[in-house]
């Protein structure tokens, strides 16, 4: 799954340059969490081919929605195995498909009852993850509210060891037919196949990170050496360390 990710503005300007001519937006944060608004990349329009970057809630509100957020079933991510059959999620996944730019995300390991956090980066740069967006409204239409989710799918087996699911990660190329409002289902089913970034770095952090206040850069310090996903065993649970 994906809990809370980070937006390191320094690590995410070649890839909002790359995709829509822009520096990134906003303020960046080391601990966004789900409900809190972020920046996503999706289509500028109905039938514009353009990207833009808008600010949207992370915890998707489907159009349909009586109340503006829905405590009661999370929607900050959305498995890519039922994202057709969801009522939540089907209109989204057919028509507004999104981009959300992170510099990293964090995943909690479980081993006999200890719970370790790990911020998950590429060595450098940013990356992308595949997302759905909607738009709410109220009954008289006079609030608006831009939200999204973020795609699950099963774990790679070299990111197993930390969870059975994994957001689904997109080289450029995937990014573009995961925007292209021609691709095939079955070129969109392609993108959900569990994979990794060559790259990809499992640091182990503190607790810090578990508080949703904390935003600065201390929640990604390592409190342990980074692992290389895929090549390299994590280290064993040694006690309550962190």
């Amino acid at each position: 799954m994906c809990g809370r990710f980070a937006t390191d503005q320094e690590r995410l300007e070649k890839l909002y340059l790359a995709l829509i001519g822009k520096p990134v937006p906003g303020e960046g944060s080391f601990n966004v969490a789900p409900t809190e608004p972020a920046w996503i990349i999706r289509h500028d329009g109905r039938d514009s081919a353009d990207l833009v970057a808008a600010e949207a809630d992370w915890w998707l509100t489907p159009y349909w929605s009586k109340t503006r957020v829905r405590r009661n079933y999370a929607t900050f991510n959305a498995k890519s195995e039922t994202l057709e059959k969801s009522s939540t999620f089907r209109e989204p996944f057919r028509r507004r498909r999104c981009l959300v730019p992170i510099s990293g995300f964090y995943e909690w390991q479980k081993v006999a009852g200890v719970r370790r956090p790990f911020y998950i980066q590429p060595e450098s740069g940013g990356m992308l993850l595949a997302g759905v967006w909607d738009r709410w409204r109220n009954a008289d239409r006079s609030e608006k509210v831009d939200s999204f989710s973020i795609v699950t799918t099963a774990a790679h087996a070299g990111f197993e060891p930390i969870h059975n699911r994994q957001p689904v990660m997109l080289s450029m190329d995937g990014a573009r037919t995961w925007m292209d409002r021609g691709s095939s289902p079955d070129d969109l089913g392609a993108l959900f196949e569990p994979r990794l970034p060559d790259d990809l770095l499992a640091v182990p952090v503190s607790s810090y990170v578990g508080n949703p206040r904390n935003k600065e850069s201390q929640c990604i310090e390592p409190v342990g050496k980074p692992v290389r996903l895929a090549d390299e065993p994590l280290p064993p649970v040694a006690g309550q360390l962190f």
